[in-house]
């Protein structure tokens, strides 16, 4: 059997890893000039760095299964976190249930209520009871208002700005209960998993994999359309570094774009499955990597719960990964997920660094801009689909109306967050569902 992949970041090679393994053909078009898309790296120093942050937790099971079966087992670290929480000018530790108790923003009464509450949600695992109702409304009923003011707003309108009063508490649940496991018995800190050598390694091999399974891989390749013919959607209209178009047969095609992209490539679809592509917004990722020669703070990971702020967390990467992988250095991702119309989408790297300096002298008050060696900016397009209240019901499915033609993308990623884990697991899936509809696994 021949498949199509559109699409080289995990859930595409994924796919396409299942498929060859499995004794099919396999080819992917990436538009861009490397593979990973959220997890593809860079040069830093001598060391290679993802252009989003990443890491694992400990029940990111697929993922760390697929880093074994490559060989790569042996460089996967797993390493204790350092969180922080940043609120009236201060760092406040904010990792373990004792961080909670210490937290003097809410008083005590308030922390014990917040600490049963998050307890409860780390207990529950039916899911469903969240998705008709917004975070907004359970959080505030359950912790009260001023907790959820202090606490979990300033999250929600970081990760999804004006649309944060919208969104399902099925989103904070996935938050709450799918970290824990990631944490030892007992108030310990939690452990996060990272490849020692990149994400980016793991798709080099992943791919090499593939390719060596007989699969073909194809960078700087855009599709212009998927075509039906016969009833089925399995053509792909295509052209190759930058050269003249061409139409290739397949007897499946799996897309793994954004759901915007998708309907502009896919034949026209039927109204209901077309609502629920289209049902879904995204919001992008707005990254700055600044490498500097001093350690900014001791935190891995800062939420940062001040609305003035232009910014929603600072992920201190070397705080967690050993810098002498990067020349010593120190690196800092400063993260934001505005929408593509917005001011802070439209600025260069200079004037977001600009408007940057002020803030990061806040709450580092030594901050100099003579500190930064090196400055990357990154904008990810579908980063974030915003989760409303009862999103389950409007998830297209993997199987579109169309046959032959396949879906795999971070809208169907649910209840779970998107992540390189269960992009992982996507792939995988609709994979085997490929090979399930035509009958078994015909090579």
């Amino acid at each position: 059997m021949r498949v199509g992949i559109i699409g080289g970041g995990v859930a595409g090679l994924a796919a396409a890893h299942h498929l060859t393994k499995n004794g099919n053909h396999a080819e992917v078009f990436e538009q861009s000039d490397f593979l990973g898309g959220q997890a593809s790296t860079f040069d830093v120093y001598g060391g290679r760095l993802e252009r989003g942050y990443h890491h694992l937790f400990v029940s990111d099971t697929e993922i760390t299964e697929l880093i074994h079966e490559l060989g790569l087992g042996e460089k996967l670290a797993w390493l204790e976190s350092s969180v922080g929480f940043y609120y009236d000018r201060k760092i406040w530790d904010f990792a373990t249930p004792m961080d909670l108790l210490r937290f003097k923003p809410l008083g005590f009464f308030q922390r014990i209520r917040v600490g049963l509450w998050t307890l409860l949600l780390q207990k529950t695992r039916n899911y469903q009871k969240f998705e008709s109702i917004t975070a907004k409304d359970w959080l505030e009923r359950r912790m009260g208002q001023n907790a959820y003011r202090v606490i979990w707003e300033p999250m929600l309108r970081g990760k999804f700005g004006e649309f944060y009063d919208r969104v399902s508490m099925t989103w904070i649940w996935g938050k709450v209960y799918l970290r824990v496991a990631s944490r030892g018995k007992g108030g310990q800190k939690e452990r996060l998993g990272y490849p020692m050598g990149s994400f980016g390694e793991v798709i080099d091999v992943l791919a090499q994999r593939v390719r060596d399974q007989g699969g073909e891989i194809h960078t700087s390749a855009t599709v212009t359309g998927i075509v039906e013919s016969e009833g089925r959607a399995t053509a792909l209209d295509v052209r190759l570094d930058g050269g003249e178009g061409e139409r290739r047969e397949y007897d499946a095609v799996i897309a793994t774009t954004p759901s915007y992209v998708f309907t502009r490539l896919a034949p026209e679809m039927p109204q209901d499955y077309l609502s629920k592509l289209e049902g879904t917004q995204y919001l992008s990722a707005v990254l700055m990597v600044i490498v500097l020669d001093r350690q900014f703070t001791d935190k891995y990971w800062l939420n940062i719960a001040d609305p003035e702020m232009p910014f929603v967390a600072l992920i201190e990467h070397t705080n967690l990964i050993d810098r002498e992988l990067y020349g010593g250095k120190h690196i800092l991702y400063i993260s934001n997920y505005p929408s593509r119309d917005s001011e802070l989408y439209q600025k260069s790297a200079e004037d977001l660094f600009e408007l940057f300096v002020p803030h990061l002298k806040k709450i580092n008050p030594d901050f100099d801009p003579s500190w930064v060696l090196e400055r990357h900016h990154h904008k990810l397009d579908g980063a974030q689909p915003i989760v409303g209240v009862n999103y389950g019901s409007g998830i297209p499915d993997h199987r579109t109306p169309h046959r032959g033609l396949y879906l795999a993308n971070t809208t169907q990623i649910y209840p779970e967050d998107r992540g390189t884990n269960y992009s992982v697991r996507m792939g995988n899936q609709v994979a085997q569902m490929v090979i399930d509809d035509a009958g078994g696994n015909p090579a």
